[in-house]
């Protein structure tokens, strides 16, 4: 299905409108305020307030009376997380040319940026714009899937504001946010929820993909055909480049969130790794399982404890977990790491449950892990198999592929290698890069009378 973009139509053909007397005013360097009033007042006639004030907007930045505004919102800025860190990087990719403000529901400041992503955004202004509805659950993530047709959409408080944006980015492929500024961009992590109840995806100038994982189930989910491609940024390359430079241990290393339904397979790895210690305890003896992720309650993470009680019934001491691993040491692990396990995916219907891309895949391979990852998701385009590492589907798979490593030290460098060169397709520069030339594109064809 094609988009409509009846609003871009719409805010389109009001500036059309107004864009003879621009050309006139620009050619004769002369401001005919009056007539510009004028011609603004029969604009909000024929298509609106917001129309007729879109193309104030535009009009002032084609004259060259001010920089470019832009909006970034996201419901879930004031949590970490990789799809945060990829719309950060983006307002620190575009500050110098736009005025930018971050548009978040809950309180967030330019200090929680700096010390949880490592990014300088103190020339970009933040709003905060709550919406109570949301505090009556005792959670910290704000579900759009709560507004439906039962509702009112809480959401619209955004859509208004972003009114007020010559461009409007919505960083959390949130599709219930209408977007009302004349540039749209909706960065879709996955699409998460099938339209229907307040569905304003098509409403957007342009969806902006991760992968081309999302991009399929975009086009099989939401029926739209997604505009642009552009990977997530990922920053863990140590100052170390070379694997035969970097002082590797023997070590399988995993970071992922212990999610209490068990879909990173946490469980499934150690049940793997306990494989390997019975059945080659002397090549196992030297070898570490560390599982680091996250935990918002670990005592009563129930999936968490299960991973716990049958790493002790085991008996095994070379298994360790590492639970809200600080931010130095986990660049430590990445840094010593030999092999890096992978499983999220696995055995999985949900498709929303499946690895969009996989950071953890990329930083672990820019510190030349070796990869040893589901075969599924984002992370087929990751890994090329059996040249930057393995892609399996079974656990017997993981055992076979780490078996294959652990005994071949040359194709532990080898693969370690080629993989940290592979990663470097997804560092920060090359992200921040695409996303300036895109976005400098658009911003010239916003700046053209015609």
């Amino acid at each position: 299905m094609k988009m409509s973009n009846k609003l871009n139509e719409i805010f389109t053909k009001a500036f059309t409108a107004i864009a003879p007397l621009l050309s006139q005013m620009r050619e004769t360097n002369k401001r005919d305020s009056g007539t510009l009033k004028a011609k603004l007042s029969e604009v909000s006639s024929k298509f609106g307030i917001q129309a007729s004030y879109n193309s104030l907007l535009r009009s002032e930045v084609v004259m060259g009376l001010r920089k470019p505004s832009l909006a970034i919102f996201d419901h879930t800025w004031h949590m970490i997380g990789g799809g945060q860190k990829y719309g950060f990087t983006i307002a620190e990719a575009l500050k110098d040319l736009f005025d930018i403000t971050l548009i978040a529901n809950r309180n967030l400041t330019h200090k929680n940026i700096a010390d949880w992503y490592h990014l300088d955004l103190s020339s970009c202004q933040i709003k905060i714009i709550p919406i109570s509805y949301f505090d009556q659950f005792s959670t910290i993530h704000l579900d759009p899937a709560r507004i439906n047709n039962r509702t009112p959409n809480y959401f619209h408080v955004i859509s208004r504001e972003s009114g007020n944006y010559d461009f409007f980015i919505n960083n959390s492929m949130n599709e219930k946010v209408l977007p009302l500024a004349n540039k749209s961009s909706l960065i879709c992590h996955f699409p998460e929820r099938r339209p229907k109840d307040y569905f304003y995806a098509d409403q957007y100038t342009h969806i902006i993909f991760n992968s081309q994982y999302t991009a399929h189930w975009i086009r099989k989910k939401w029926k739209l055909e997604p505009h642009k491609h552009i990977y997530p940024p990922v920053d863990m390359a140590p100052l170390k480049t070379k694997p035969n430079q970097m002082c590797k241990e023997n070590i399988i290393f995993s970071v992922a969130r212990f999610e209490e339904g068990g879909s990173k397979k946490q469980l499934e790895m150690v049940n793997t790794f306990i494989k390997l210690n019975l059945h080659f305890p002397e090549l196992m003896k030297d070898w570490l399982l560390v599982l680091a992720g996250g935990s918002g309650d670990p005592e009563n993470n129930n999936y968490l404890n299960s991973i716990k009680d049958r790493i002790q019934k085991s008996g095994f001491k070379n298994i360790r977990l590492v639970v809200n691993c600080p931010g130095d040491e986990l660049k430590n692990l990445y840094y010593k790491a030999r092999i890096f396990w992978h499983l999220g995916g696995l055995d999985q219907r949900d498709q929303a449950l499946v690895e969009h891309f996989g950071m953890t895949i990329v930083e672990a391979m820019q510190n030349a892990c070796v990869p040893i990852v589901y075969d599924g998701g984002g992370q087929q385009e990751i890994v090329m198999q059996g040249e930057s590492g393995f892609r399996v589907s079974t656990t017997a798979d993981l055992m076979s592929y780490t078996l294959k490593v652990i005994r071949d030290e040359g194709l532990q460098e080898k693969l370690g290698w080629q993989a940290q060169q592979r990663s470097f397709l997804f560092s920060r520069d090359v992200f921040k890069k695409t996303v300036q030339d895109f976005f400098i594109a658009e911003l010239e064809k916003y700046k053209s009378i015609s």
